[in-house]
Parts: C-alpha cells; sequence; structure tokens
C-alpha cells in the first residue's frame, strides 16, 4: 500500500523548484512547505531584506537545496537572470510556480506607466517564466507549472479593474497553455485563492488575523497545501483550475 510518505518521497523530494514572489506570503509559505518535504528551490524576489529573512525561514527546516535570487519578472533581463540561476544549480527545472504580483486598483486611478508595470509584473512576468520554463521541460518531456491567479477574476471588483485585468489574463493564459504543452508531458494548473492574509491585503496586521479567525480571510499557509495538493496528484492526473476560497467568503 503506498503511503504518504511515498507519495510526497516521489513527487516532491528531490525535485527542482523555481518560485516567483518566493519572498513574501504565499510564496514564502509554498518554499518552506516544499522545501521541508526535500525539494530543492529557488525563490525569486525584489527586496534584499526579504530574501534574506525568506532564506533564514526556509532554510531553518530544508530537507533540500535553497536558493535566493533578486530579479524583476517584469523585465526581460530579469526572466533571463532567473533561468540562468536555475540552470546554474539545477540539472533540470520540474516545477515552476508562477506567483509575482503586484496589488493595484482602476485604471481611474495613476498613470499609464504604473498599470504597464502591473501588467508586466502580474501578467507579462508568468508569460515570460513559462516560455522558459517550457523551453526546459519540453526536452525531458515533463515539468508542471502552477499558475497562482485570484478570486478577482470572478469577482470582478468595481474598484480593481487593473488588477482583475491582469488576473483574468491569467485565467486565460493557462487554460489555452495546457492546450498546447499536456502533449509535451507538461501540466498546467490555476489555482485562484479568495482573500488571504499577506502584504497585497490593505488592512492592518490586527485586523488581518481577525479575518482569519473569522473565517473570511485565509493564510498563505493554506495555500501552499493547495499548491502541494496538485503536486502530489499521479501523472494520470491534473488539477486544473483549483479555486480556493475562505468559509464565509461567500462570493
Amino acid at each position: 500500500m503506498t503511503t504518504i510518505e511515498d507519495i510526497f518521497k516521489n513527487r516532491i523530494s528531490g525535485k527542482n523548484i523555481a518560485i516567483t514572489g518566493g519572498t513574501t506570503g504565499i510564496g514564502r509559505a509554498t518554499a518552506i512547505l516544499l522545501s521541508g518535504l526535500g525539494a530543492n528551490i529557488i525563490i525569486v524576489g525584489q527586496t534584499q531584506q526579504h530574501l534574506e529573512d525568506a532564506l533564514d525561514d526556509i532554510t531553518a527546516n530544508a530537507k533540500g537545496t535553497v536558493h535566493g535570487i533578486l530579479a524583476d519578472v517584469a523585465t526581460k533581463e530579469g526572466v533571463n537572470r532567473i533561468f540562468n540561476e536555475i540552470k546554474g544549480n539545477f540539472k533540470s527545472l520540474d516545477i515552476l510556480i508562477n506567483n509575482a504580483a503586484l496589488p493595484y486598483g482602476s485604471v481611474t486611478e495613476g498613470e499609464f506607466e504604473e498599470w504597464k508595470q502591473i501588467v508586466d509584473t502580474n501578467l507579462v512576468g508568468y508569460l515570460g517564466c513559462a516560455g522558459e520554463a517550457i523551453k526546459q521541460m519540453k526536452e525531458q518531456k515533463y515539468g508542471h507549472i502552477v499558475n497562482i491567479g485570484s478570486m478577482s477574476a470572478d469577482v470582478q471588483e468595481e474598484s480593481s479593474s487593473v488588477y482583475v485585468a491582469t488576473k483574468s489574463g491569467i485565467r486565460g493564459f493557462s487554460a489555452s497553455l495546457r492546450k498546447q504543452v499536456n502533449p509535451m508531458g507538461i501540466k498546467i494548473t490555476l489555482i485562484e485563492p479568495g482573500a488571504v492574509d499577506t502584504d497585497m491585503q490593505a488592512e492592518s496586521t490586527g485586523k488581518k488575523k481577525q479575518n482569519v479567525k473569522e473565517g473570511t480571510m485565509l493564510k498563505a499557509d493554506d495555500i501552499a497545501a493547495s499548491v502541494l495538493y496538485s503536486l502530489i496528484q499521479p501523472e494520470r492526473c491534473d488539477i486544473v483550475e483549483l479555486k480556493i476560497r475562505p468559509h464565509l467568503q461567500l462570493i
């Protein structure tokens, strides 16, 4: 009989995983969980202090190797730097978790360059990293790309049109890309969380903790567990789209 330990050993331990936006929130929680199960991790962030703090947290209980890099996924140079780092540390890339994102409001606020930065980070960064990952994965005829989206693609909040545009784009991108790369042996999973207690939320720390307690907000660990669930499925199974909502978030 296959045990849960066997599943983790076969599906996670020894796997080479890159996580964008891996220094805070969902990305950091996912890196801690997967590295603790024996995965080799590269996290990508943009702030030195966040990177150092994350590496301390991840390496504390890691059973695989852990690397960190500062890079901007919104630029070609940043994406190239990430994948040069991957090639320098990994013989292969088994899993890419596209997670780097910035919050934003409506197109009625701000200026063109601000909107462009959000779109380039939240959407074009996913495209760029996925494209580079596929170049490696198609040669080895296996791989898994997990795109972290958002419930905003469903709810389409009236005050967040720029952010909604990026998360809606990720949904369409994931669905289309899966049709193309599944025959290559590459899996695509889209995970769309509801409200999560991370820096993306504007409320105070105390208010977010209260929301978690009341069941109207998730913890980053909950989304990390959803990523893990998607990754441990047999080769014959694809988790195509996973929606994770707080118990009392009804929209």
